[in-house]
């Protein structure tokens, strides 16, 4: 008998779980996927030349508030959760929902979704969205690039655009804008390919892994929100938040991925208390303590400091680490700490899904989040940041909106750069995985 099944999802794990264990799949009949996190992603249709030949019309994406509405229209049998950095109690609470229904509610797993690569592969993950994930990458592919070997990264999808192309290949801005990227794509790959390394992303992670295989010697899968990877992996390291510890028994798939790890970094060791930094080792250890420990700093620089410093500014931050990640600042704050700046709070004079974005996600400090899903989100931005009465403008994300967006103040910006924090040496131990990796 034929399962007829929903995917819920936020454009990317669940679009994977698709194409790995239910296309061609005759036991199943996907009759939906849902959409949530992320803005403007649902009334799309994931296209027939992805879905195969048993969906010669595609299949439609809706709102996930329209879950129970879709169980009853189709029948549904199962519902398969595919999204992640989700708190437990909501999981549950989506799980009760499609139970009340008579349905059945259902994960997949890496055996049921993890592809074999030619190449190892080294995974980045983490414990929740902002963690930083792309800063310990930066980390690794340094040590596997002294070691005169070429990295590739794979980023965790972000479809958020044409869904029939399957494989984007970035190796220069040019192509942010052939792909026309959104701002949190950007905020992902720009880092990357400033260090001259391709990065893969899209729809189609088979597709995407024969591509990359074929120019590198090793893969660097850089995770997003706190998903596991899609690759069978080599080697797994997961980027734990010291400022958000105890999360990593709180949300899915945290815990997922600290009982995966090889190795644990704790981050932001700078910016966090002794007491946050032994709380996260802690919390890490009673679910893994097979798992290596090392301590990173993230430290950040600014490119123009002598614009924010002793002034009052906007900080623009990173968008997802403080809307669904529940940062309340980020690169952005640190910085203005260290340079002694006066934070001006953008709320009052915020306009349209920026000033929504605070009722949406009220933990926010004074910052504006660098949200630009659509050209008119992106005019929302603009006219938030060039409302507020400050000094300056610090753009804490690392996609440079001065290429996007017209800014009336002067505008620096901030990265941030990750260091060893004291013994053992996190990049001296990679140099070691690297060495039996490629033996």
């Amino acid at each position: 008998m034929i399962r007829k099944a929903i995917i819920i999802g936020a454009a990317g794990r669940d679009f994977h779980n698709f194409n790995t264990y239910f296309r061609d799949n005759q036991n199943y009949n996907v009759v939906a996927f849902t959409a949530a996190q992320i803005p403007f992603i649902e009334n799309r249709t994931y296209p027939c030349e992805l879905a195969g030949n048993m969906y010669p019309h595609g299949i439609p994406i809706f709102s996930e508030d329209k879950l129970l509405e879709l169980i009853s229209e189709f029948d549904v049998d199962e519902v398969f959760f595919s999204y992640s950095d989700v708190l437990y109690e909501n999981v549950m609470h989506l799980a009760s929902k499609a139970i009340s229904t008579g349905a059945s509610f259902s994960f997949l797993g890496p055996k049921d979704t993890q592809l074999k690569s030619k190449k190892p592969v080294i995974s980045i993950l983490a414990t929740r969205t902002g963690a930083g994930k792309s800063t310990i990458s930066r980390m690794v592919i340094d040590v596997v690039r002294k070691a005169g070997l070429k990295p590739v990264v794979i980023r965790h999808p972000m479809p958020y655009g044409d869904l029939r192309v399957a494989v984007q290949h970035f190796r220069s801005y040019d192509d942010f804008k052939k792909y026309c990227i959104t701002v949190e794509e950007e905020e992902e790959y720009t880092d990357h390919i400033k260090n001259g390394v391709d990065v893969f992303a899209g729809v189609d992670y088979k597709l995407i892994l024969d591509q990359a295989e074929k120019i590198c010697d090793i893969i660097i899968w850089d995770g997003g929100n706190n998903d596991f990877s899609f690759y069978k992996s080599d080697h797994t390291i997961v980027v734990a938040d010291p400022l958000r510890a105890g999360h990593e028994t709180l949300y899915h798939p945290s815990e997922v991925n600290v009982r995966l790890a090889d190795t644990i970094v704790i981050n932001k060791v700078n910016v966090a208390s002794l007491d946050m930094v032994k709380k996260a080792e802690e919390s890490c250890m009673k679910l893994n303590n097979n798992a290596k420990m090392f301590k990173v700093n993230s430290e950040v620089v600014v490119d123009l400091p002598e614009i924010i410093r002793k002034k009052r500014i906007l900080v623009v931050e990173d968008g997802p680490s403080i809307t669904h990640g529940e940062l309340q600042g980020g690169a952005g704050v640190s910085a203005a700490k260290k340079f002694n700046c006066l934070l001006v709070d953008p709320k009052e004079t915020a306009v349209g899904s920026i000033k929504r974005s605070f009722e949406k996600y009220p933990w926010m400090g004074p910052v504006l989040p660098a949200l630009g899903y659509s050209l008119h989100q992106l005019q929302d931005l603009q006219d938030s940041i060039n409302n507020a009465d400050c000094d300056a403008v610090l753009l804490g994300t690392p996609a440079d909106l001065r290429t996007r967006i017209k800014i009336n103040k002067p505008t620096a910006k901030v990265v941030f750069n990750g260091h060893d924090a004291g013994e053992p040496k996190f990049t001296s131990y990679i140099q070691t995985i690297l060495t039996d990796l490629i033996k």
